[in-house]
């Protein structure tokens, strides 16, 4: 049994970047373990190229302890290990590489924030349900109205998508005080679609509002990291998977992953409208242009 626990486990790990799953497994290691993964965090590509004895010879491990760690992270041996490897490395810039130190000067600090969210937005794409993608679209392009309901980080979100879909004559809201959001979504009856964010999609509220909204008859979309709590109380939940790093320098790359599907979901519903409303809306930007010009006399 514990076998075969182990191998589903290993199965379900095998999708992944292998230096995130490094990363972020690296705690549960055995302290040689660990050495063994400290070097490989610190130096991808030696590691690509070297042998199960140059590796143990970096970490200061015996051979064995190597081949044991290339198993421990789910890996079927040293060889599958590096081919993996390779593969996170033509993937991009791991987002390990990209934490920030005090001692990065402003140059590096650049580069790395740049590469770091190049990186996890990749990663976010490569991962999105195109399926369920689709399936948002659908309900917002015929929605009556909709309500976007976030907290944080999240509220930020929703305020963006909020700014975006009355353009394309949709009437919004983006709750963001608690008492109100559970007022509108008690409010909310068939025709409407509460649009919930969460990155964790464990807040008790939203997970809540969701119920509610669902509940009288709403369309309920959420909008998460993983597949979490939150998704079981959607009809649709669009999963945008990041490398997040929650070290205190790191940009908070789950909020701009979801600032991109915003402008998705938002762009593909304007596409969907009347020429006469796409007119409308292009009139709308001309005059915007105007105003920003400077006057000359």
């Amino acid at each position: 049994m514990h076998r075969e626990a182990d191998d589903n486990e290993r199965e379900t790990r095998s999708g992944r970047n292998i230096i995130e799953i490094i990363r972020t497994m690296r705690a549960e290691l055995r302290k040689s373990d660990r050495k063994v993964a400290d070097v490989v965090l610190k130096d991808p590509q030696r590691i690509l190229n070297a042998t199960v004895g140059e590796t143990a010879t970096f970490a200061e491990v015996s051979q064995p302890t190597v081949l044991r760690f290339a198993m421990a992270i789910g890996c079927k041996g040293f060889q599958d290990f590096k081919i993996r490897l390779a593969q996170s490395l033509a993937f991009g810039t791991p987002a390990t590489h990209s934490v920030l130190l005090e001692t990065d000067d402003p140059e590096t600090v650049a580069e790395k924030i740049f590469e770091y969210t190049m990186t996890s937005l990749d990663w976010a794409r490569s991962h999105l349900d195109r399926a369920a993608l689709h399936k948002a679209i659908d309900i917002l392009a015929n929605a009556r109205t909709i309500e976007f309901f976030g907290f944080g980080a999240s509220g930020i979100v929703a305020h963006d998508a909020q700014q975006k879909f009355p353009l394309f004559g949709v009437p919004c809201g983006a709750q963001l005080d608690s008492h109100q959001q559970i007022m509108i979504a008690s409010m909310m009856k068939q025709g409407d679609v509460a649009f919930v964010i969460s990155n964790t999609g464990t807040t008790r509220s939203i997970i809540e509002i969701a119920r509610i909204a669902r509940a009288n008859g709403a369309a309920v979309i959420c909008l998460t990291g993983s597949d979490s709590p939150l998704a079981s109380y959607c009809d649709v939940a669009l999963i945008v998977e990041t490398l997040e790093n929650t070290n205190m320098y790191t940009p908070t790359i789950s909020r701009i992953a979801a600032l991109v599907v915003i402008d998705i979901l938002s762009t593909s519903v304007a596409m969907r409208r009347p020429l006469e409303d796409q007119a409308r809306f292009h009139n709308m930007k001309r005059q915007l242009s105007d105003m920003r010009k400077v006057q000359t006399i």
